[in-house]
């Protein structure tokens, strides 16, 4: 009787054996999961740490303007850069320009890595080209005036003089006289003739009253000394 029962537990013993095994394989699948985890955090921390290490290098640019230059900044038109002077913003050394325009009666600060919104004063062949577009005939299209004037809007924002010189010649009405013009209609000539004029002063080196002639003429307006 005795010798049966050893028997059984031997039996025992050999089914809970591979029940073990089973254990240590998934201890060791869990320990190599665990590895593939850490690995993976540990490149995207280096990841992230390559990121702001990008952040912080501000992109350096060339001067392309000196103090006393004047530029045109679209949105607001002629302006003249003060001085170049530098900020540090949230601990990245900043240069940029100082520029004044006055008509607006603004002082605007460029950084030099955004220069490109900036373009040089225009050049006399772009002047006389300019003075070709004002001279010609208006070209007016027949779709709604708000929709045309969201296009006039947006030339006079463009910052290209040849867009500004189209607005003055369409929006033109060759006189003065405020009945022939409704009031949105003058507020944008009067805005693009402006910047017009802005440019033309500087690039020809007219004073305002002179280069108001030169532009009322090719326009063929009637009043030459008022807009």
């Amino acid at each position: 009787m005795k010798k049966k029962k050893i028997k059984k537990t031997k039996k025992k013993i050999k089914k809970i054996k591979p029940k073990k095994v089973k254990v240590k394989k998934i201890k060791t699948q869990q320990l190599e999961e665990n590895k593939k985890i850490n690995q993976l955090t540990i490149k995207s921390g280096q990841e992230e740490k390559i990121q702001i290490a990008k952040i912080k290098k501000q992109p350096t640019e060339k001067k392309l303007y000196n103090v006393k230059d004047h530029v045109v900044y679209p949105k607001h038109g002629v302006g003249k850069i003060l001085a170049i002077e530098k900020a540090n913003i949230g601990q990245i050394d900043i240069q940029f320009y100082k520029i004044s325009v006055d008509r607006d009666k603004l002082t605007l600060s460029v950084p030099l890595n955004q220069q490109s919104k900036l373009r040089p004063i225009a050049t006399t062949s772009q002047i006389n080209k300019c003075m070709t577009i004002l001279k010609g005939k208006p070209k007016i299209k027949r779709n709604m005036w708000s929709r045309r004037a969201q296009e006039y809007d947006q030339k006079i924002n463009s910052g290209n003089i040849y867009e500004l010189a189209e607005v003055v010649r369409d929006l033109n009405k060759n006189t003065d006289i405020i009945a022939d013009q409704s009031y949105s209609e003058r507020q944008l000539f009067e805005k693009a003739y402006e910047r017009l004029q802005a440019e033309f002063e500087v690039a020809l080196n007219l004073n305002q009253e002179e280069t108001k002639k030169k532009l009322n003429k090719a326009l063929g307006r009637i009043e030459s000394t008022e807009i």
